[in-house]
């Protein structure tokens, strides 16, 4: 166990510098003995040259497997020895390694994530999958970033999609798509134990087993129990939100008669998430998901998946909600000559949710069930081999709220050659209402504050890209997008007596637009040292829509965004035992929450000492004793530098 509390800043930033400037100089003489000698084994850890991190095929573009250097989108890919070398503990600890996305930790437990603009505690523009599993919650169109947990070792890769996907995945995939993905059961077979602890992350267990059970079929179960520490108040005190959650989960896969693969897959959790006052937030879930795909030379290719998800939170003072959600997805990709490749699918989701009110706020009706329905269509013509290919599609979707909505999509990608691909695309994507727009009210009885409504309709954005991907040189791989968004009925409220500021209606009456760009570089400097960078540059604009009356929602209240980030990272291997990782960070000020930028360094120091054995040190937010990256400064908390040592056993 390893447990270290430095507190003074210039502690941090010494160690961080000294770290850097070590790292560097091991890099030089490593590089000049390594050269042009073949990449060493570093036994069970995979590595990839950038030709063949090019190659990588993706599924979240198109919802069929392309190549990464040809995707006509915004697309980055965080592998699972990613993950691992970054030392992360959680998901949205990974997702920082995606520079397309804006990442901000609230506080222990909580995290904004967005991409192009727009963040928000709800994170309502973004759709994130977890194996295929919807995780948004129809409460709020938002994820409860604290209750999604996966054993991370068993971690295949995360797509991370910025721009609009809702062509493929449907209503809420508005700003981006995260697709979270693990290991086939095949893939993850003998024994697992691993066990983390330092001052912010207290304690961490997981234990994992695979085996064979019958021909062609593979299973693993695992089990995790993590306990993690305050974050703080502005003034250093600890800000009493310290959590605990255990989660177990099972895997199958396997191949029926006839070479149909099939996954069944399920999950179960429980946890205690500290507050400030005399109670805590209470969470339980369970989900289990079904998957089966058959290819045949007379209809392609057919996939059929199912999934059953249960969530339950508690939140004193505020509201207790049970939500089940039942998802069936049709889905089959055919061939039509050489020049059409045809994708085509439909779904249906029931939802039932159950709040118990409270005096400061009440869900009407308490209960409802939600049902949505769709279909989508997409073909990719190929209009000159192995050169242009032009993708059109749409997704056609009925919802209880607002009827029909449908989105769709035209990409067009020109390989001109094997190191280069240039893309452009025209979108439309909607965010549907959820029930925080429609039936909340506030407190649970009148005179109300503030008061959904029917006057919240479907935010609509219509999305104009181009991008550049290239290898520049075996070694040298880079990836630019540009976008310009309008978004128009974005959420607002309007003040129901003017000039009074309350009561407030929950409304339609704000447009928007946001711009930027997306730059992404990765540099093998030799083949033990790689570098990579990320640069992002972001405008986002807010007002009300022509003819709307006075609005309370502004700039202010709807987007907290950085105008830019720049990352770098670091990976060194002194030997096939030995990695060094440094990482860097710069995030603008969020002005509209008087958030200062900040700058933040972590480092992580790995080695193996014998087959099957891994153990690391890491260090967090080295630069500060403690930092804040999200929310006013009334009710912000802050980030402390944190330490934590790792050990891990396969078997």
């Amino acid at each position: 166990m390893v447990r270290i509390y430095p507190q003074s800043p210039a502690v941090g930033r010494f160690c961080f510098v000294a770290t850097a400037v070590w790292s560097l100089a091991w890099a030089a003489p490593l590089g000049a003995q390594t050269a042009g000698a073949p990449l060493p084994s570093p036994g069970a850890l995979k590595k990839m040259s950038l030709e063949q991190l090019m190659d990588l095929e993706v599924t979240s573009v198109s919802k069929r497997p392309e190549k990464l250097s040809q995707a006509a989108s915004a697309i980055q890919v965080i592998t699972g020895d990613d993950v691992r070398r970054e030392g992360a503990t959680s998901l949205p600890e990974a997702l920082r390694l995606a520079t397309n996305l804006e990442v901000a930790q609230i506080d222990s437990r909580q995290w904004a994530i967005t991409a192009r603009g727009f963040n928000n505690v709800l994170a309502d523009k973004m759709l994130v999958l977890i194996d295929g599993r919807s995780v948004y919650t129809p409460l709020y169109a938002g994820v409860y970033w604290d209750v999604q947990d996966t054993m991370l070792e068993d971690l295949d890769r995360i797509e991370v999609i910025s721009g609009p996907g809702a062509t493929q995945w449907g209503a809420n995939a508005v700003n981006g798509v995260i697709n979270v993905t693990t290991k086939s059961a095949k893939d993850t077979q003998g024994g697992l134990l691993v066990t983390d602890a330092g001052n912010q992350v207290r304690n961490a267990t997981a234990a994992r087993f695979g085996a064979k059970i019958a021909p062609n079929v593979y299973y693993r179960v695992y089990a995790k129990y993590f306990d993690r520490g305050d974050s703080r108040r502005v003034s250093g005190r600890n800000a009493n939100d310290a959590w605990h959650m255990g989660q177990v989960g099972f895997r199958v896969d396997g191949d029926m008669a006839g070479g149909a693969p099939f996954t069944v897959q399920g999950d179960g959790y429980n946890g205690i998430f500290g507050l400030s006052g005399p109670d805590n937030v209470r969470v339980n879930g369970a989900n289990v998901l079904g998957r089966w795909s058959r290819s045949t030379e007379g209809i392609g290719e057919v996939k059929v998946q199912a999934y059953l998800d249960h969530t339950h939170r508690r939140i004193p003072a505020s509201f207790t909600q049970d939500l089940d959600t039942v998802d069936l997805d049709f889905q089959q990709r055919r061939s039509f000559g050489a020049k059409h490749d045809l994708v085509w699918g439909a779904g249906y989701r029931l939802v039932q949710d159950d709040v118990i009110n409270t005096p400061a706020n009440a869900f009407l009706p308490a209960r409802v069930a939600r049902q949505w329905f769709s279909a989508f269509v997409q073909d990719e013509i190929v209009l000159s081999p192995d050169r242009v290919h032009l993708t059109v599609g749409t997704k056609l979707e009925h919802h209880d709220y607002t009827g029909f909505e449908w989105e769709p999509s035209t990409r067009l990608a020109w390989t001109p050659d094997r190191q280069q691909t240039i893309w452009g695309a025209i979108s439309r994507a909607v965010r549907t209402p959820s029930r925080i727009d429609r039936d909340l009210f506030s407190p649970a009885t009148p005179p109300y504050r503030m008061v959904g409504g029917e006057k919240v309709v479907s935010e609509k954005l219509i999305a104009y890209e181009l991008g550049y991907r290239a290898q520049i040189r075996p070694e040298v791989g880079l990836s630019l997008a540009t976008f310009f968004n309008t978004y128009d009925d974005l959420r607002s409220l309007d003040p129901l007596t003017p000039p009074l500021a309350f009561p407030v209606e929950a409304s339609s009456g704000l447009r928007g637009q946001s711009s930027g760009a997306e730059l992404s570089a990765d540099w093998r400097v030799t083949p033990r040292w790689r570098l990579r960078g990320g640069w992002t540059e972001l405008r986002v604009w807010s007002g009300p829509q022509a003819g709307a009356g006075p609005v309370r929602g502004t700039r202010d209240s709807i987007a907290r965004d950085p105008n830019h980030q720049l990352s770098l990272r670091s990976l060194l291997e002194f030997s096939p035992a030995w990695e060094f990782d440094v990482s860097l960070r710069y995030v603008a000020p969020i002005n509209s929450q008087n958030v200062p930028g900040y700058t933040e360094g972590d480092v992580r120091l790995g080695w193996r000492p014998a087959p099957g054995w891994e153990l690391s040190l890491r260090g967090r937010n080295l630069l500060h004793a403690q930092h804040a990256e999200f929310y006013t400064p009334g009710a912000r908390r802050e980030l402390p530098r944190a330490f934590d040592g790792k050990a891990s056993w396969r078997f």
